[in-house]
């Protein structure tokens, strides 16, 4: 038996070296083979236009010449170019020789929606609080207490005597602006709210009297019960005037106080001293430095 094994074991080795060998020349045979381009410094450097065949050097002699492909180089620009920012059609544009007179001047085009065409808001009708028609008039502006400005109308607020801005009123004999006090003041109540008045379809250059309302509050009443107008005799305001006057609000009143500035603070301890460096040693007089001449050279 263990003859048998070391005669399979002898005949096994020449199969094996058999194999090796065989197996070799097959993989050989389906060996690929991968060609690298180098690029090649003399061919590169040959003249414009078409291809030269170089031979290689070395020990790449007996291999194929290496082709090189030189691109021709580009037109030569011009240093400043002429650019023209659009074309322009001569059987459009009229040339220049052409007078006026043969020009054809056409209408502008139609904007491209109503939303190119929009203004300010334009007075609406509405209800006032006393249940008459009214209309709607935005950013008002005081010219004095109980004139308004507002779109196309000018407005005298009715039933009161407007106080003008030019008007002075006394206070134990010295007079003050309280004309201009009356407007900062009806300002200040208006400060760019919506006016109601009661005033016709179209505005103008006049004055209209108009019963006026800001929210549902009586314009022409506030004026009179804070003291900013006078009531007009026998109109609605004449209790409030009464009032306004035996209480002095606003013109019948004094002069307002300017309580809420910030007082000057006093000045207190000693006043303060020059430092001794610009003070004269005999305390007298400081006298400004003259000039001193150069010293001769």
């Amino acid at each position: 038996m263990r003859l048998l094994q070391i005669i399979l074991t002898v005949l096994a080795v020449p199969v094996m070296a058999a194999l090796v060998v065989a197996g070799g020349r097959v993989v050989k045979g389906h060996e690929s083979v991968i060609t690298v381009d180098q690029i090649d410094p003399i061919a590169d450097a040959l003249p414009t236009g078409g291809s030269d065949t170089l031979p290689a050097s070395g020990s790449d002699a007996g291999q194929e010449p290496t082709t090189s492909a030189i691109p021709a180089p580009a037109a030569p620009q011009s240093p400043n170019p002429v650019v023209h920012s659009r074309a322009i059609d001569p059987d459009v544009v009229a040339p220049p020789e052409l007078s006026d007179q043969e020009l054809e001047r056409v209408e502008p085009r139609a904007p491209l929606s109503d939303l190119a065409l929009a203004g300010p808001p334009k007075p609406r009708k509405t209800k006032m609080p006393d249940g008459g028609d009214g209309t709607k008039l935005f950013q008002p502006i005081a010219t004095a207490a109980g004139l308004i400005k507002a779109k196309d109308y000018s407005i005298a607020v009715s039933g009161i005597d407007a106080v003008k801005e030019s008007e002075t009123c006394s206070d134990e004999g010295k007079p003050w602006g309280c004309g201009v006090r009356a407007r900062t003041a009806f300002r200040a109540f208006l400060r760019g709210r919506t006016v109601v008045c009661a005033v016709p379809p179209q505005g103008g250059q006049a004055a209209i009297p108009a019963k006026c309302w800001v929210g549902n509050k009586d314009v022409g009443l506030w004026l009179v019960e804070n003291g900013w107008a006078r009531a007009a005799q026998g109109g609605p305001y004449v209790e409030a005037e009464n009032k306004a006057r035996s209480e002095k609000k606003g013109i019948f009143g004094p002069a307002p106080k300017l309580d809420g500035l910030p007082a000057v603070p006093a000045m207190s301890g000693p006043a303060p001293v020059a430092p001794d460096s610009i003070l004269p040693a005999d305390g007298g007089a400081v006298t400004p430095p003259v000039d001193q001449p150069a010293p001769a050279q």
